[in-house]
């Protein structure tokens, strides 16, 4: 399932793949895989893409 509230919430913040990748330690094609649902982030990435977003794991990451 593709991650439009991670690409949204980078892109409110003017970051792109790449900047964000730089930010949390992960390449781009990381970043691009996640928010494409290709790849499913180990928790303690979701948790450095958070703070980087200042937003909570739910909202970046909880399914609805």
């Amino acid at each position: 399932m593709k991650n439009l509230k991670l690409k949204s919430a980078r892109a409110l913040m003017d970051l792109s793949q790449e900047a964000l990748a730089e930010k949390v330690g992960v390449s781009r094609q990381t970043i691009n895989a996640i928010e494409k649902g290709d790849y499913n982030p180990t928790i303690k990435l979701c948790i450095s893409i958070c703070k980087v977003l200042n937003k909570t794991l739910d909202e970046l990451f909880w399914e609805e």
